[in-house]
């Protein structure tokens, strides 16, 4: 019992000399010392009237002497406390830590204690008390013990903390609050102890409530967040019944809410959550007497608690919701690792990608362009690779998009027409004996808008000692197709210093043959898609695709010439492409026929060579 153990019977009986020991009394505590020359104030009448709840407590734990203010304060009959035990009265027994600390102070090893108590009156209603307790003069052998009444300023800083941590629009708990309780719930006592050890989200987003709010204002705006508050609420509450818990609806500001689902049971609990909340937000809404329409777009995470943060559980969420809003809205879209390390990886690469050019981890490779006549080496096309320090070599598919985005196209560009440039002017310069050859470099349009194209490749020809018809710039079609203003400006100021202009993946976008006319163009490649129809074999009739394919291909090649332009054909792999493609008039080809890309020196072995039989340029 509580009781014997503050009396002092749980560390054995008390002594018998100590039956004997004098109680301190209140007249006692009011007896001035005789070393004082006045006497003291009347301190027990101070005792008797303040209006501070307090009590004279023995070293032993029992009440001595407790003034009216406490016995009030704690529904008792005055004089009725004295030979209580003092822990009880305010509950200094109910845990640990305070009890260590009220024993020390009571054992002279602790000068003070200070706590807050929950106490339960005998008229049925609570409240909340500060209770202190610290030690008399030495010789009075005892501690005083105080207790002051607090609950009216806790259910203020209740209101407060309650106002703090609401939104005021939709009444739910606000950023602050979901991300507290976010905290406590990826806690490792708050998981391990009992329940899945998983936790689940659901990040909201309102799809066209900005245009409700922009033409309607913001009190109908607000209206409709409140609204859908409710319906959020009322879906949370369905999802927990005969669950333990009920998933926390949050408003973390504007359109976006989140339903928090602490030790969730799995994705499928998460998926029909999402639904049932996808279903309630598109029903319309009966606002201010105008019935307005609005979806929803959900990122869903659901994963262990163990190792996750909120940092990188809200990532994860706004990862998600991003992808549901790009897959096209109105939906919601689980988080997918794989998904995420891509994005991980192109976010990597894009705060790369700058300094690797002053780095100088980027490298040409070449692919032949042959003739389709003589299978002589006509060109190479210029293919940029990335020695990537952490992801290894990588083609151009997997970081030009990633350099057009951040501009860094352009210096990446000078860099490829410089190195290509003077690769070309050396293979020149070692096999005098033999046809010069032209180098092909793709050129992105922002190259065009963002730099003085023009003057970098007059710089870099007259660097290099490179003849400009041995140079071909290659621009997508849709982007020369779209060609006006300054773009077209250039490419005719190019066209006109001797270089030649190709379009790349011809076919493929606006194939409009009428309009080469009017633009400084000299080549077409044929988009590998075409090629890929003249695979099948003469020998097996079972494959051989429509021949409208090859008619297709005939007349655009027939059509470039009338236009005074050259056709090359792009994925050149089997011989019998090979055939056709030189019977319908095609000028050159390209492809793993003839070689995959390769390094500058083995370039140089393919020159001079009377013929490049098929694959001969392959490693």
């Amino acid at each position: 019992m509580r009781e014997r153990a503050v009396s002092g019977t749980s560390e054995g009986p008390a002594p018998a000399a100590d039956l004997d020991r004098p109680v301190v009394t209140e007249s006692e505590i009011d007896t001035p010392p005789r070393t004082e020359p006045r006497a003291r104030p009347p301190y027990r009448s101070v005792f008797t009237a303040a209006p501070l709840a307090m009590a004279v407590v023995d070293r032993e734990g029992m009440v001595v002497s407790a003034n009216d203010s406490l016995a009030a304060l704690l529904g008792s009959a005055p004089g009725e406390l004295a030979g209580s035990v003092a822990a009880d009265l305010v509950d200094l027994t109910s845990d640990a830590r305070t009890w260590h600390a009220y024993r020390e102070v009571l054992r002279g090893r602790q000068s003070r204690l200070r706590c807050t108590r929950r106490l339960k009156h005998p008229d049925g209603h609570s409240l909340w008390v500060q209770v202190t307790v610290a030690p008399l003069p030495a010789e009075d052998r005892a501690v005083l013990l105080s207790v002051a009444d607090i609950s009216s300023r806790r259910e203020l800083q209740a209101r407060l903390r309650h106002l703090q941590m609401h939104d005021p629009v939709t009444r739910l708990p606000n950023r602050t609050l979901f991300f507290e309780r976010l905290s406590a719930a990826l806690e490792a006592e708050s998981y391990e102890q009992s329940g899945t050890g998983r936790i689940g989200l659901c990040y909201l987003d309102l799809d066209g409530f900005k245009a409700i709010n922009d033409t309607l204002g913001h009190r109908v705006g607000d209206r409709l967040l409140a609204a859908v508050a409710e319906r959020l609420t009322r879906c949370a509450d369905e999802a927990g019944h005969s669950r333990p818990s009920i998933p926390l609806v949050a408003r973390l500001g504007g359109d976006e809410f989140a339903l928090l689902v602490e030790d969730s049971t799995g994705t499928e609990q998460l998926a029909e959550l999402a639904e049932s909340l996808l279903e309630a937000v598109q029903d319309p809404f009966d606002i201010s007497g105008q019935r307005l329409s609005v979806s929803a777009s959900i990122g869903v995470v659901e994963r262990h608690a163990a190792g996750t943060t909120p940092t990188a559980l809200m990532q994860a969420a706004d990862t998600t919701l991003y992808w549901a809003k790009a897959d096209g809205k109105s939906r919601w879209t689980l988080f997918d690792p794989e998904r995420n390390a891509h994005r991980m990886t192109r976010q990597a690469l894009a705060s790369t990608l700058r300094p690797a050019i002053d780095r100088g981890e980027f490298r040409l490779e070449y692919q032949p362009l042959v003739g389709m006549e003589d299978d002589r080496l006509h060109g190479v096309e210029a293919l940029i690779r990335w020695n990537h320090p952490q992801f290894g070599v990588l083609t151009p598919n997997r970081f030009i998009g990633l350099a057009e985005e951040d501009g860094s196209i352009v210096p990446l560009g000078r860099w490829v027409l410089r190195t290509a440039c003077g690769q070309a002017r050396r293979w020149q310069l070692d096999h005098p004996g033999e046809p010069p050859i032209f180098v092909s470099v793709n050129v992105a349009v922002r190259q065009v808008w963002d730099s003085d194209l023009v003057a970098d490749v007059a710089e870099t020809l007259a660097e290099t000692g490179l003849a400009p018809h041995l140079l071909q710039l290659e621009l997508t079609e849709s982007a020369v197709m779209g060609s006006a203003g300054r773009p077209l400006q250039a490419l005719k100021a190019l066209s006109d210093m001797g270089v030649r202009i190709a379009i790349d993946d011809f076919g493929t976008g606006y194939s409009n043959l009428a309009y080469l006319s009017r633009l400084p163009v000299s080549v077409l490649k044929l988009d590998g898609t075409f090629v890929r129809g003249f695979q099948y074999d003469d020998r097996d009739t079972s494959t051989r695709p429509n021949p409208a394919d090859e008619v297709v291909v005939e007349a655009m090649i027939q059509l470039a010439h009338r236009l005074g332009l050259t056709v090359t054909a792009e994925c050149v792999e089997t011989s019998a492409q090979a055939t056709r493609l030189r019977r319908i008039g095609c000028d050159t080809g390209q492809g793993w026929l003839y070689s995959r890309p390769v390094p500058p020196d083995r370039i140089s072995e393919l020159l001079g060579t009377p013929g490049i039989q098929a694959g001969v340029g392959n490693p």
